[in-house]
């Protein structure tokens, strides 16, 4: 059995392997997980300028935008060395080592993961104890117009 097709982009002057490019991620427009990854690389400076420094949340969607996400807050034990991490503790006491996005490759390492939408802390790697911003997330839950959405905003 030949293994799985993969495929190497350039990105911030590392080499990011891509697996199973050709998996299907939009099934209604046909677009692939690589697809997806250059696409995130064409607006690779915005969307990190949304994100830098900043621990991230992995919500990951493995089978594509239509299949079930799920939140990993942890970063995968098994990652490149320029992978950056910062630990975060929590009231609990526990803690969790969490990727820090700065670069273009650590980008498309992320979207590789199947992770369609970006979700970051509001504080910065730099200082975990003040947050500097505050997001508010909007999403529409079933039964809910986006025109009820934009009301609400």
């Amino acid at each position: 059995m030949a293994a799985p097709r993969e495929e190497i982009i350039e990105a911030a002057g590392r080499q990011v392997t891509i697996t199973n490019p050709d998996k299907v991620f939009f099934p209604r427009t046909g677009h692939t997980k690589l697809d997806l990854v250059r696409y995130y690389m064409v607006v690779a400076e915005g969307a990190i300028r949304g994100v830098d420094g900043r621990p991230m949340a992995l919500k990951r969607f493995v089978n594509g935008a239509d299949g079930p996400a799920f939140f990993q807050k942890r970063a995968p034990t098994s990652r490149p060395a320029w992978i950056e991490t910062v630990e975060l503790s929590f009231p609990s006491g526990r803690t969790a080592e969490e990727i820090v996005i700065r670069d273009a490759a650590q980008l498309a390492w992320i979207i590789n993961l199947g992770c369609i939408d970006l979700n970051p802390h509001p504080v910065r790697a730099e200082d975990l104890d003040h947050p500097d911003e505050l997001r508010i997330d909007l999403d529409p839950v079933p039964g809910v117009s986006w025109a009820q959405i934009r009301e609400v905003a």
